[in-house]
């Protein structure tokens, strides 16, 4: 698949599973590190690798909140909201969901105007700047509990920014059942946000169906466990409801053995909507663009069979119509233009 990288690298993408801390790279997680020097975390680049090294998914728990810990002021997440959109202008990302999780700026002492006011001066500098456009899904921290997930939804509903589209449930999936978020999500929704949450991951389908009946999941965060369940495939492909697969970090987060191991295709074959992301791209040493890749090699697609993946997470993004027709369009472009092979 190697002959297709450098199509992958100028196709323009949009991406819907993606988190805010996740995707700071080892050139901007050191620069925070350098102005915390008090934290774990290695200000070497290169030493950055072996600490994103991860034995389990609680592990990298463990490593993902410690550099959720250098960021403790609104300079700080404005410096990681612009760099991360910079790092995604890169890779021709057009639009990208930005999972975000103000629970952890804010029990660490960032005001939350303060943070609210961050992030949405990095979005709008980066649509003008850069020309990606970037939206947020707030998500709860599960391992937290009930309390982050109160002040996630007071968060959203109450102080809400212009770039919020949606809400979710991430952290660990084990031992934090779905359904007891419930009202939290019905508090969201009624707002008008859009219900995102992490399911399937680490769990077997019945996460996914309680993320489906009790949150009213319009997308499904992971979900790879789902090819477990033919009924709960059918259901997914039938309602045409989304699945955020996110390859490589399924191996580094031991939710998945190999990739040839990867159910990426029988979903495919199911007829489910997929669309490919990055997740934590730099602590899982990848990219968007390696995503692709590797979902091209597991579905054995050629350009073309690439291009309808991008256009994928465009159906199945919450941009509005005009927005998702123009990238729609610039992929169609981009792939006419190609030379035939």
């Amino acid at each position: 698949m190697t002959d297709l990288l450098p199509f992958i690298a100028g196709l323009p993408k949009a991406e819907l599973h993606v988190h805010h801390v996740g995707s700071a790279s080892p050139r901007i997680v050191s620069e925070l590190a350098a102005r915390h020097p008090d934290s774990k975390v290695p200000t070497d680049p290169e030493a950055l690798a072996d600490y994103f090294t991860f034995t389990d998914f609680t592990h990298f728990i463990e490593v993902y909140l410690s550099v959720v810990d250098l960021v403790r002021t609104p300079d700080d997440v404005r410096l990681l909201t612009f760099e991360v959109a910079r790092d995604m202008a890169r890779q021709n990302i057009r639009y990208a969901e930005l999972t975000v999780t103000p629970f952890s700026s804010t029990r660490r002492g960032i005001p939350e105007q303060g943070f609210m006011e961050a992030i949405e001066d990095a979005r709008k500098a980066a649509e003008t700047e850069l020309d990606v456009i970037l939206r947020w899904c707030f998500d709860i921290p599960g391992e937290a509990g009930l309390d982050a997930a109160e002040e996630t939804a007071r968060l959203a509903v109450d102080l809400r920014p212009e770039g919020l589209v949606s809400f979710g449930l991430g952290g660990p999936e084990i031992g934090v059942p779905r359904p007891q978020f419930k009202p939290y999500f019905d508090r969201a929704i009624a707002a008008g946000l859009r219900s995102v949450p992490h399911a399937g991951e680490t769990t077997g389908p019945e996460t996914v169906w309680d993320a489906l009946n009790d949150l009213r999941a319009e997308r499904i965060g992971h979900g790879t466990s789902s090819t477990k369940d033919p009924k709960l495939l059918a259901h997914l492909a039938e309602h045409r409801i989304p699945l955020e697969v996110c390859p490589t970090s399924n191996i580094a987060t031991r939710a998945v053995a190999t990739l040839d191991e990867h159910p990426i295709k029988e979903m495919v074959d199911a007829g489910v909507l997929v669309t490919v992301n990055s997740d934590d791209p730099p602590m899982f040493g990848t990219d968007l663009n390696n995503e692709y890749a590797v979902a091209a090699r597991l579905l054995q697609l050629d350009e073309r069979g690439v291009a309808a993946l991008a256009k994928n997470a465009v159906e199945a993004s919450f941009l509005d119509a005009a927005g998702k027709a123009r990238i729609a369009a610039e992929i169609d472009a981009y792939t006419e233009r190609r030379p035939a092979n």
